[in-house]
């Protein structure tokens, strides 16, 4: 046994090959050394139960994770993230293509997940293993950049394909084989972990780690490749406890059921990290790297410009000759091998984008990160459920991508409606791949949807698997357990009904709709009831423009206003400010809900005329009507109450009404409430009507500086909420009466009983009475 990563038990030699996961200069180098070692095993660090999904990889496009999950438990599940860059990756390639057999080495799944999480993933101590082992290196080295160390060392050698032998540093290897490097990195990791004591999840990691490499031994296999992360090869090259101890150690470990399959993956998710997968934050950088071996810098800035150019910059070909000038020059005077990313963004921000950090982030976001997402090919097992959404996907042509993508929909068109019944159906899943937004014009027959891709919607998928093997009849399985769970709340029910519409889940209705009837007849809160019928309303509106049968909803409509109708008047009794703001915002959901029923003018269910919804909006302001004339209503509810009869044409008195409210006998405070109320519906009534403004003008230049004061909080907010031309319009109205009674009163004046004043004031600037003329009087 020795610290180089070399292993070697009677004939049989181990050599465990030490890299850093998502290093491209590590995926070179361990694919050189596997076809100069020609192994007959390899052992790489993840999960057991994958080892039959390996004959799968060459089928793949990278980034692609190993999803680990226990069926009916969303929150355990894990991702074993693999780039093409990815040592992990490239080993397992070379092993299925060269009949070599693969196997995964770390502790299974089933234990893996049986744990409880952890907030910070590991269970040692915080001093007990170093944070980032390769920092550790790197700062041994006299470098403050773990990433700049890497690259110096490892991502730049040209002898592992790298395009920097004449520049490579003294401390590095010698590039004919891979073999020494991985000696010195094994030796390195050694003197790190010397006096290390390993924590219980790691001992076991490793323990296991050791047991596999003993059954590969047992089992015959003679010249057994390990790959795992550096930090682990001490452990497995180095002195070893013995079989028993491992095994003592691994005895008794919780388990549970774990199920794995391929999933795709996205350069963006490579920043985060679950299992062994640690992250790296310029995964497009390191493709690049790794895929382009010859003058990665100068092809960089040249794509580079090539983005910018897409997005109508001028870049020429001149700018990037001077920026690659300008990362060598840097990486010289720093004493680097080959340029840098911190080099070439360097370069990119002073020559390219010329001081731009826009333009900086542009690259930042396209080739330093990059939108790459992987694919899974339909060979892979997968649940149903996943198999039939990536039908469906091909068939309404929506390309899962990894960046956002604005997505609008015409209704009328029969793609775009299928297209919204399916993102509907999959945020009934929980699989949020479609955002809905603001749709642009006018209609109900447009949507906006902004879509985005993410590894976690597949979890959510086979999570979901057993409610259906189409994800129509998961969407509409799902919608019936949420209704028959009996703990819905009555606005939850109502917007579960909308949901199942905009679906079109009719198959889902009736449990719905039975659910939603039971739950409204038991609610005896008029605001619950206030607050579901405006979705129901909406349900039953979209139900005409989708061309969607939606029978049940108008009796349960007009039930539910009946019961509003009932309930109000004891609503509105003794309110406070804040529960009458509260309640006001209900009114106007209601009335604003009860007008666009009476716009729908098709049929109603049941054979009913269209002037039965014309009916509803009758009685619904007759309870207003009511509501109106009470003496006890807090002053908000009394002035929007006003001002919504008063624009339905329900009232000739408003002008009354507001002199009484606006009287001397009544509370400022009151009175400010009341003002408030009528006018949350716009300014434009006061532009219109003199006689309104004029009241309104008369209360507060009447009012004492102490009373102003205290109302103005309320007069802010409400004036506030006008728009610009309708205060400007208010200001010009009030401007011009001014204007025509100041005109008046010059009419009534006497010029006598103005000549004191007039003698008084010319004394004052220096001016004689005796001068005074006529027309200075």
């Amino acid at each position: 046994m020795t610290a180089s990563g070399v292993l070697a038990v009677g004939e049989a030699r181990v050599t465990v090959l030490g890299v850093r996961h998502h290093g491209p200069g590590s995926a070179r180098a361990v694919r050189a050394e596997l076809e100069r070692l020609r192994p007959d095993a390899i052992l790489i660090e993840g999960p057991p139960e994958a080892d039959a999904l390996v004959r799968h990889a060459p089928g793949l496009h990278p980034p692609v994770a190993l999803l680990a999950h226990v069926p009916g438990a969303p929150s355990r599940a894990a991702f074993w993230p693999f780039a093409g860059f990815s040592p992990e990756w490239q080993a397992i390639l070379y092993g299925v293509s060269a009949g070599v057999p693969v196997r995964f080495c770390d502790l299974p799944a089933a234990h893996t997940l049986a744990e409880e999480p952890r907030d910070g993933g590991e269970d040692e101590p915080p001093d007990a293993r170093p944070a980032d082992p390769i920092g550790t290196l790197a700062a041994a080295a006299g470098y403050d950049d773990p990433e700049r160390w890497w690259e110096d060392v490892v991502e730049h050698r040209s002898g592992l394909g790298g395009d920097a032998q004449a520049h490579a540093p003294a401390h590095a290897p010698a590039h004919g084989s891979a073999a020494p490097w991985f000696e010195v990195i094994a030796e390195a990791m050694a003197a790190v972990r010397d006096g290390h004591v390993p924590g219980e999840r790691e001992a076991r990691r490793e323990a296991h780690m050791r047991r596999t490499i003993r059954a590969a031994l047992k089992q015959g296999h003679t010249r057994v490749a390990v790959v795992c992360g550096a930090w682990h090869v001490p452990a497995l090259a180095g002195p070893q406890p013995s079989a028993a101890a491992d095994n003592a150690l691994l005895r008794g470990l919780p388990k549970v059921k774990a199920e794995l399959t391929w999933v795709p993956w996205t350069y963006g998710r490579l920043a985060s990290w679950s299992g062994y997968g640690a992250g790296v934050t310029s995964p497009g950088w390191y493709h690049h790297l790794f895929t382009v071996p010859d003058r990665p810098v100068e092809r960089w800035l040249a794509e580079a410009a090539g983005v910018l150019r897409d997005e109508g910059l001028a870049v020429s070909s001149a700018h990037v000759i001077e920026s690659v000038r300008l990362a060598e020059s840097l990486a010289a005077l720093r004493g680097r091998p080959l340029a840098g990313l911190s080099e070439v963004t360097e370069a990119t921000r002073a020559v390219l984008c010329e001081g731009d950090d826009l333009a900086v982030e542009l690259i930042q976001r396209r080739l330093v990160v990059g939108d790459r997402i992987g694919r899974v090919p339909d060979g892979v097992p997968m649940v149903p459920l996943q198999r039939d959404l990536r039908d469906q996907q091909r068939r309404l042509r929506l390309r899962p991508e990894a960046l956002d993508r604005e997505l609008d929909l015409d209704l009328r068109k029969p793609l775009d409606l299928e297209r919204s019944h399916l993102l509907h159906r999959l945020r009934l899943l929980e699989v949020g791949w479609g955002t809905p937004g603001q749709a642009r014009g006018k209609g109900t027959f447009r949507e906006t949807w902004t879509l985005r891709w993410r590894p976690e919607h597949d979890l959510a998928l086979i999570e979901h698997a057993a409610l259906g093997t189409t994800v129509a009849a998961a969407a509409t399985r799902r919608a019936a357990d949420r209704a028959g769970g009996g703990s819905a709340a009555l606005a939850e029910l109502t917007a579960l009904v909308e949901q199942c519409l905009l679906a079109e889940l009719p198959e889902a209705l009736p449990a719905v709709l039975a659910a939603l009837s039971a739950r409204a007849a038991l609610d005896t809160d008029v605001t619950h009831l206030m607050a579901a019928l405006p979705a129901m309303v909406r349900a039953h509106r979209y139900g005409d423009v989708r061309g969607t049968p939606a029978e049940g909803l108008a009796v349960i409509v007009r039930s539910m206003l009946d019961r509003i109708r009932i309930g109000l008047p004891v609503a509105v009794t003794g309110l406070d400010d804040d529960a009458a703001a509260d309640l006001l915002k209900h009114i106007d959901a209601v009335h604003a809900a009860v007008a666009l029923l009476a716009e729908h003018t098709e049929p109603v269910p049941d054979a009913e005329p269209a002037g039965r919804a014309e009916g509803e909006r009758e009685r619904w302001l007759a309870t207003l009507r009511g509501l109106s004339d009470r003496q006890d209503l807090h002053g908000l509810i009394e002035g929007r109450l006003t001002r919504i009869l008063l624009d339905c044409g329900e009232l000739d008195d408003a002008g009354d009404r507001m002199s009484r409210a606006m009287s001397r006998g009544q509370a400022p405070a009151r009175a400010a409430s009341w003002v408030e109320g009528f006018l949350s519906g716009g300014g434009l009534l006061l532009v219109h009507d003199p006689r309104l403004l004029s009241l309104v003008d008369g209360w507060l230049t009447g009012l004492s500086g102490d009373q102003f004061t205290d109302v103005l909080p309320l007069l802010r907010r409400t004036f506030g909420a006008f728009a610009a031309p309708e205060r400007r319009s208010i200001g010009q109205r009030l401007r011009s009466a001014g204007h025509e009674r100041d005109r008046g009163d010059a009419h009534d004046l006497d010029d006598r009983r103005a000549a004191g004043a007039v003698a008084t004031v010319l004394s004052i600037i220096g001016r004689t009475p005796a001068r005074t003329t006529e027309g200075e009087r």
